[in-house]
């Protein structure tokens, strides 16, 4: 089975358009955030005021490693995963798409979303700041890029089932 990796900001819609995605193909669906919380038994908002976010990064990468090496549909990652060097590398053997976003796009989805804890306080100037330094790394790790600012989940999936072809 070839699997399919999302990767993207905040926002960018990982984890909506994968869900769509996985059920178009027929095939699993996982979020690197929500095995994070599996393992830990806590939300990613209270790991990261609890634990904090080195600890949180540490599950991150390897929740992500695991389900790298019998992936077997798609997986969204939350949108710093690629911050990790080892992950990037590991990303270099996967098929990857980046969900492209821009500021005021992912500003409007988030909004002030309390479960995005790197997103609380000034969300467009965090939000600028994050692109301004996961650009270079989602673009690096990408296989294929799709913008999803103005268009809809199936509008995105589309493109995607375009550019990737089928899941098999």
């Amino acid at each position: 089975m070839r699997s399919l990796v999302l990767v993207g900001a905040p926002g960018a819609g990982k984890s909506s358009v994968g869900r769509r995605l996985a059920r178009h193909w027929d095939v699993p669906f996982q979020d690197s955030d929500r095995l994070v919380e599996a393992r830990l038994g806590q939300s990613v908002a209270e790991i990261f005021i609890d634990q904090g976010e080195s600890v949180f990064r540490q599950h991150e990468r390897d929740v992500i490693e695991e389900a790298l090496v019998d992936l077997d549909g798609v997986l969204a990652l939350g949108g710093g995963a690629v911050l990790n060097d080892a992950t990037r590398v590991r990303l270099a053997d996967e098929s990857c798409v980046w969900l492209r976003v821009g500021v005021s796009e992912a500003a409007r989805r988030v909004g002030l979303n309390a479960s995005r804890p790197l997103l609380m306080g000034n969300v467009r100037g965090t939000l600028i700041s994050l692109l301004d330094q996961r650009t270079p790394l989602y673009e690096e790790v990408a296989t294929w890029t799709v913008d999803t600012d103005g268009r809809s989940i199936d509008d995105v999936v589309h493109d995607i089932v375009d550019q990737v072809g089928v899941v098999a």
